[in-house]
């Protein structure tokens, strides 16, 4: 599995409207194919602060993802409402393996 961790400061005035186009980015990731987690997840001790999990099947998914109507959208809407450039750091995973990932308890 292919995994990018991306850390996202927002403008704090920017907030709300980052949460919304955010979401429908990842509720439309969610759709694709070779996505297996799309997570956005809020910071406690700063609410400007985002960090998004993202999970694909292999690199080629997050270049399809990339190539998406709904990310390039949420791209443009959300560049102006960063307080600095999003970092993302891309991540090959080693536990658990892909065909234990989605067992359930």
């Amino acid at each position: 599995m292919y995994v990018v961790c991306v850390t996202v400061y927002v403008k704090e005035e920017n907030r709300n409207e980052f949460i919304k186009a955010v979401l429908e980015n990842a509720k439309n990731t969610r759709k694709e194919p070779l996505n297996f987690r799309f997570d956005v997840l809020q910071c406690l001790d700063d609410p400007n602060r985002f960090f998004l999990y993202e999970v694909y099947k292999d690199e080629s998914g997050f270049v399809s993802h990339k190539e998406t109507e709904h990310y390039k959208i949420w791209r443009e809407t959300v560049a102006p409402m960063m307080a600095q450039p999003r970092e993302g750091i891309k991540h090959k995973n080693l536990f658990p393996l892909e065909e234990d990932a989605f067992i359930s308890r």
